[in-house]
């Protein structure tokens, strides 16, 4: 079961003391390159981020497990690689793993890396059918046992009355256990960026004309 929380104000969350519970944190990248009006989205997006993991730990328990896309290490190794590679949500683990939480892996880094090289190769843009094909049946394979071994692991770890903050990109296919409550934390800056990126698609579409 899953609840989109863009507006916190009136959840039925007291109940779901006891239950398994993962709130649910959509990755938003910013490169160095970006755009200054998107940096500003992207900063304003994990500003009220932070803010609605906190009104509902206040309601939920204070998170006690944390897992994260593509951090294939725990505790100390995985902030590390986390400080790398996402400062934003860096800050947020690295702050809750003081007082609460725990970094936990859900990835394995050869199955992992497998699906980012597949995924490249898709990217380049291949010529031959035949070939296109293949490198889409393997990627639909990776992919398929990477998110069967992030639920799997989630799963094994998550605890009856623990509260667990999930880091992973939009679209994922990762499937919870029945008795595992999703929150989705969906502030409003996610609408901006979605919108964001449809105007300047469709701006660089129609110059293309």
């Amino acid at each position: 079961m899953s609840q989109e929380l863009g507006k916190v104000e009136k959840p039925e969350v007291y109940s779901f003391r006891e239950s398994r519970k993962i709130l649910q944190v959509p990755l938003v990248y910013a490169g160095k390159n970006s755009p200054a009006e998107y940096v500003e989205l992207y900063e304003k997006y994990w500003q009220q981020v932070d803010e609605m993991v906190v009104k509902l730990e206040g309601k939920l328990g204070r998170v006690t497990l944390i897992y994260h896309e593509t951090v294939d290490k725990e505790g100390e190794g995985g902030l590390e690689i986390l400080k790398e590679l996402h400062p934003k949500s860096h800050e947020m683990v690295s702050n809750r793993c003081k007082v609460s939480a725990s970094l936990k892996s859900i990835e394995v880094g050869e199955l992992m890396e497998e699906v980012m090289d597949w995924e490249r190769c898709l990217m380049v843009g291949l010529i031959s059918e035949k070939v296109a094909k293949q490198v889409y049946e393997a990627y639909g394979e990776a992919s398929r046992k990477r998110y069967q071994f992030i639920g799997k692991t989630i799963d094994e770890t998550l605890k009856p009355g623990d509260v667990a903050l999930l880091f992973i990109r939009e679209g994922h296919l990762v499937q919870f256990p029945q008795d595992i409550e999703v929150f989705m934390v969906a502030p409003p800056a996610l609408d901006e960026i979605h919108r964001w990126a449809r105007d300047r698609a469709a701006k660089r579409d129609k110059e293309q004309d």
